[in-house]
Protein backbone atom coordinates (compact mmCIF):
# COMPACT_ATOMS: atom_id res chain seq x y z
CA UNK A 1 0.00 0.00 0.00
CA UNK A 2 1.23 3.35 -0.66
CA UNK A 3 0.71 6.55 1.62
CA UNK A 4 -2.49 8.08 -0.27
CA UNK A 5 -4.59 4.13 0.47
CA UNK A 6 -2.70 4.42 4.05
CA UNK A 7 -4.46 7.97 4.65
CA UNK A 8 -7.90 7.25 3.20
CA UNK A 9 -8.09 4.74 5.21
CA UNK A 10 -6.88 6.47 8.74
CA UNK A 11 -9.68 9.15 7.47
CA UNK A 12 -12.52 6.19 6.92
CA UNK A 13 -11.39 4.60 10.24
CA UNK A 14 -12.11 8.15 12.37
CA UNK A 15 -15.41 8.51 10.66
CA UNK A 16 -16.46 5.62 11.33
CA UNK A 17 -15.13 5.78 14.66
CA UNK A 18 -17.33 9.15 15.58
CA UNK A 19 -20.01 7.80 14.16
CA UNK A 20 -20.31 10.04 11.49
CA UNK A 21 -20.70 8.03 8.62
CA UNK A 22 -18.04 9.14 6.34
CA UNK A 23 -18.62 8.74 2.47
CA UNK A 24 -15.35 6.71 1.08
CA UNK A 25 -15.44 9.06 -2.01
CA UNK A 26 -15.84 12.32 -0.63
CA UNK A 27 -12.76 11.21 1.40
CA UNK A 28 -10.59 10.59 -1.54
CA UNK A 29 -11.71 13.40 -3.31
CA UNK A 30 -10.59 15.57 -0.43
CA UNK A 31 -7.21 13.77 -0.22
CA UNK A 32 -6.68 13.84 -3.91
CA UNK A 33 -7.12 17.79 -3.48
CA UNK A 34 -5.03 18.22 -0.09
CA UNK A 35 -2.39 15.48 -1.78
CA UNK A 36 -1.63 17.58 -4.77
CA UNK A 37 -0.02 21.10 -4.67
CA UNK A 38 -2.99 23.75 -4.17
CA UNK A 39 -1.18 25.48 -7.28
CA UNK A 40 -0.81 23.67 -10.33
CA UNK A 41 1.73 25.31 -12.28
CA UNK A 42 4.69 28.10 -11.58
CA UNK A 43 2.63 30.95 -12.95
CA UNK A 44 0.39 30.57 -10.24
CA UNK A 45 2.94 30.73 -7.34
CA UNK A 46 4.22 33.74 -8.81
CA UNK A 47 1.94 35.29 -6.88
CA UNK A 48 3.27 34.52 -3.85
CA UNK A 49 6.95 34.45 -4.46
CA UNK A 50 8.69 36.65 -6.81
CA UNK A 51 10.79 33.80 -8.15
CA UNK A 52 10.03 34.62 -11.73
CA UNK A 53 11.72 38.18 -12.34
CA UNK A 54 10.69 40.05 -15.54
CA UNK A 55 13.43 41.35 -17.40
CA UNK A 56 15.86 44.32 -16.73
CA UNK A 57 16.16 46.80 -19.28
CA UNK A 58 19.05 49.15 -19.61
CA UNK A 59 17.89 52.98 -18.99
CA UNK A 60 19.89 54.10 -21.54
CA UNK A 61 19.02 52.62 -25.34
CA UNK A 62 21.95 51.75 -27.25
CA UNK A 63 21.70 52.98 -30.68
CA UNK A 64 23.22 51.24 -33.22
CA UNK A 65 26.44 51.77 -34.86
CA UNK A 66 26.14 54.04 -38.19
CA UNK A 67 28.43 54.87 -40.84
CA UNK A 68 31.29 57.55 -39.85
CA UNK A 69 32.91 58.52 -42.74
CA UNK A 70 36.75 60.50 -42.53
CA UNK A 71 36.51 63.97 -43.17
CA UNK A 72 36.91 65.55 -47.09
CA UNK A 73 37.29 69.82 -46.44
CA UNK A 74 36.41 71.38 -49.55
CA UNK A 75 38.67 74.25 -48.41
CA UNK A 76 41.43 74.95 -45.73
CA UNK A 77 40.14 76.36 -42.37
CA UNK A 78 43.30 78.37 -41.44
CA UNK A 79 45.44 80.02 -44.79
CA UNK A 80 48.45 80.78 -43.60
CA UNK A 81 49.57 79.24 -39.50
CA UNK A 82 50.33 82.00 -37.11
CA UNK A 83 53.99 82.81 -36.13
CA UNK A 84 55.17 81.57 -32.71
CA UNK A 85 52.77 83.64 -29.69
CA UNK A 86 55.63 83.79 -27.79
CA UNK A 87 58.93 85.73 -29.45
CA UNK A 88 61.60 87.03 -27.80
CA UNK A 89 59.91 90.27 -28.55
CA UNK A 90 57.03 89.35 -26.71
CA UNK A 91 59.13 87.60 -24.01
CA UNK A 92 60.81 90.54 -22.65
CA UNK A 93 58.98 93.67 -22.05
CA UNK A 94 61.54 95.80 -20.51
CA UNK A 95 65.03 96.09 -18.15
CA UNK A 96 64.12 97.46 -14.62
CA UNK A 97 66.74 100.16 -13.43
CA UNK A 98 65.25 100.79 -10.00
CA UNK A 99 67.90 101.24 -7.52
CA UNK A 100 67.72 97.33 -6.03
CA UNK A 101 67.78 96.29 -9.83
CA UNK A 102 70.90 98.26 -9.84
CA UNK A 103 72.28 96.95 -6.69
CA UNK A 104 71.63 93.76 -8.24
CA UNK A 105 73.97 94.38 -10.90
CA UNK A 106 76.73 95.32 -9.42
CA UNK A 107 76.38 93.24 -6.61
CA UNK A 108 75.07 90.03 -7.03
CA UNK A 109 75.72 90.01 -11.21
CA UNK A 110 71.98 89.40 -12.27
CA UNK A 111 69.75 91.54 -14.45
CA UNK A 112 65.96 92.35 -14.03
CA UNK A 113 63.95 92.32 -17.13
CA UNK A 114 59.76 92.81 -16.68
CA UNK A 115 58.83 89.88 -18.63
CA UNK A 116 55.32 88.74 -20.39
CA UNK A 117 52.84 87.15 -17.50
CA UNK A 118 52.59 83.78 -19.65
CA UNK A 119 56.16 83.44 -20.55
CA UNK A 120 57.93 80.50 -18.62
CA UNK A 121 61.96 80.07 -17.48
CA UNK A 122 62.94 78.51 -20.45
CA UNK A 123 61.57 81.27 -22.87
CA UNK A 124 62.88 83.71 -20.50
CA UNK A 125 66.12 82.09 -20.79
CA UNK A 126 65.89 81.95 -24.67
CA UNK A 127 64.65 85.49 -25.25
CA UNK A 128 67.54 86.67 -22.92
CA UNK A 129 70.29 84.41 -25.21
CA UNK A 130 69.25 85.48 -28.34
CA UNK A 131 68.29 89.25 -27.60
CA UNK A 132 71.73 90.09 -25.77
CA UNK A 133 73.90 87.39 -26.42
CA UNK A 134 74.52 85.92 -23.15
CA UNK A 135 73.74 82.56 -21.70
CA UNK A 136 71.92 83.28 -18.03
CA UNK A 137 72.96 81.01 -15.65
CA UNK A 138 70.20 80.97 -13.55
CA UNK A 139 66.44 82.46 -13.49
CA UNK A 140 63.89 83.60 -11.06
CA UNK A 141 60.94 84.55 -11.93
CA UNK A 142 58.12 86.62 -9.09
CA UNK A 143 54.62 88.14 -10.34
CA UNK A 144 54.50 91.71 -8.39
CA UNK A 145 51.40 92.91 -6.83
CA UNK A 146 50.42 94.76 -9.67
CA UNK A 147 50.25 91.74 -11.54
CA UNK A 148 53.34 92.55 -13.77
CA UNK A 149 56.23 89.57 -13.93
CA UNK A 150 60.16 89.86 -12.97
CA UNK A 151 62.23 88.33 -13.55
CA UNK A 152 65.85 88.06 -12.03
CA UNK A 153 68.26 86.75 -14.84
CA UNK A 154 71.58 85.64 -12.99
CA UNK A 155 75.16 85.62 -15.53
CA UNK A 156 77.79 83.39 -15.19
CA UNK A 157 81.25 84.92 -13.57
CA UNK A 158 82.45 85.01 -16.94
CA UNK A 159 79.96 87.74 -18.31
CA UNK A 160 79.87 91.00 -16.31
CA UNK A 161 76.04 92.55 -15.83
CA UNK A 162 77.13 95.93 -16.07
CA UNK A 163 78.99 95.47 -19.23
CA UNK A 164 75.46 93.95 -20.50
CA UNK A 165 73.35 96.53 -18.85
CA UNK A 166 75.61 99.11 -21.07
CA UNK A 167 75.11 97.23 -23.90
CA UNK A 168 71.46 97.27 -23.43
CA UNK A 169 71.52 101.39 -22.88
CA UNK A 170 69.51 101.41 -19.83
CA UNK A 171 72.61 102.36 -17.44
Amino acid sequence: MNEFELELEEIESRGSAAGLGWDSNWAQRELEQTKGSLYESQSDLSFFFNSIQKPKTPITKNRPKTLSLPRAPKYQRKSVNHAPRMDAYRTIVNPLNTESAMKKIEDHNTLVFLVDVKANKRQIKQAVTKLYDVKPEKINTLIRPDGKKKAFVRLPKDNDALDVANRIGFI
